[in-house]
């Protein structure tokens, strides 16, 4: 479903803050696996997604998304491909457009043509349904200004917004680290459960240990723009923080071998 191959990417080249963010990156995902990625700050993480996402042109390399080479399009044209919750939950939504206008705004990503003149009853009754599943009581509120609700709600929509068509790929940019635990947990739930009904290929980027262990089919850890550790099924479940905070010792010392074979 992705395929990343030999992807570099070199910020302010040939200048005295040249920084290599990835080197070489090779990653391939399954339909319907779901990869959590950790790392330190500037392991690549974030230029990562946006290199997938289209936010700025890679080096060098390729990116496939379900067999088509989106590697030279435009981050509107990949749109149609991708489905994106960031880590502020300001950006994903339009506050000044209600619940469902957002939601229709959504359904229609990708297409050159804008909103029709109201939204149709098959819609909003979609709508409805799915913003019911939030258990947030939202679907009796579809009129209210997106810009009134609470962090985790407007996160939560915008977690429907990426997901309302079912992408081929979700990408999930630490997406509830600006939300209290509570709210943070219960966003992360409901990713699971839309993850896993509508079977969506997903990289998730976390800094929380735990729910890197917790959640998705496989771990990866980043740093210096390099895959340098990944686990999956009981390898993965039986990991813990320790071993993690360890691996991230022994990469930080430099001993990549030892990282990954260990």
């Amino acid at each position: 479903m992705l395929e990343i191959k030999n992807i570099s990417k070199t910020f302010n080249a040939g200048t005295v803050n040249e920084t290599l963010a990835l080197d070489r990156m090779n990653l391939s995902l399954s339909q319907g696996e779901f990869i959590c990625v950790i790392g330190g700050n500037g392991s690549g993480k974030s230029t990562l997604l946006n290199s997938i996402a289209g936010v700025f042109p890679v080096d060098s390399g390729q990116i496939i998304v379900d067999g088509s080479d989106v590697t030279g399009l435009s981050d509107f044209k990949r749109a149609t491909y991708l489905g994106r919750v960031f880590q502020d939950p300001m950006l994903g939504s339009a506050s000044n457009m209600t619940i469902e206008e957002n939601l229709a705004l959504a359904l229609r990503r990708g297409k050159t043509r804008g909103l029709s003149r109201g939204v149709p009853k098959s819609e909003r009754d979609q709508y409805r349904e799915a913003l019911s599943l939030l258990d947030l009581g939202l679907e009796n509120r579809m009129n209210a200004k997106v810009g009134l609700l609470s962090g985790g709600q407007r996160q939560a929509i915008t977690l429907l917004m990426a997901t309302i068509k079912k992408p081929k790929l979700l990408l999930l940019d630490e997406h509830t680290a600006a939300l209290d635990p509570k709210t943070a947990a219960k966003v992360l739930e409901l990713s699971d459960m839309l993850i896993k009904r509508d079977n969506l290929t997903t990289l998730m980027v976390t800094h929380n240990m735990k729910d890197a262990i917790r959640y998705g089919d496989r771990l990866i850890m980043m740093s210096g723009g390099h895959l340098v550790f990944e686990a999956a099924g009981e390898e993965k479940r039986s990991l813990t923080v320790k071993d993690i905070i360890e691996k991230f010792s022994t990469i930080s010392a430099g001993d990549y071998g030892a990282a990954l074979l260990s």
